[in-house]
């Protein structure tokens, strides 16, 4: 079982850098891949707000649930 990001799929459907989505909710770029390759053990509920906010989606939007 496992958690799966989708956020690159959402940054590409919105014509957006990673960059650009970092400096628009005030994280690092290298927080923002750490979350985004899967790595991160956690993330805060204000910086799924934030990012949810900036690209006009919804928390399952970004995050996948996989049960194999």
């Amino acid at each position: 079982m496992s958690i799966i990001i989708k956020l690159d799929i959402i940054l590409k459907s919105k014509k957006m850098t990673a960059k650009e989505l970092a400096q628009a909710i005030g994280i690092t770029e290298a927080n923002l891949s750490i979350l985004n390759s899967g790595k991160a053990k956690a993330i805060r509920f204000s910086t799924l707000e934030a990012i949810c906010s900036v690209l006009n989606c919804q928390p399952g939007d970004i995050i996948k649930y996989d049960p194999d």
